[in-house]
């Protein structure tokens, strides 16, 4: 029982050390551009989902294409 209990305690500040080291070696930025590339925007003419990132932005909202953007915005 008690070597159980100190292989939990060591597994738990282990864990605890390695979450603390992934998030400071990823800048605040990098995060933010993950985060960004991996939202999922519908486009405003066929629905398809893309990443945000491929998106064609237009004035009345986000595009698959570009021939979808001028279809909609003309």
């Amino acid at each position: 029982m008690k070597y159980a209990l100190i292989f939990g305690l060591v597994l738990v500040v282990i864990w605890l050390w390695r979450s603390s080291r992934n998030k400071m070696a990823s800048p605040p930025a990098a995060r933010a551009q993950v985060a960004k590339s991996t939202e999922v925007v519908a486009c405003a003419v066929c629905s398809v989902h893309l990443p945000r990132i491929e998106a064609v932005a237009g004035k009345r909202g986000l595009y698959c294409s570009a021939a979808h953007r001028q279809q909609e915005d003309h």
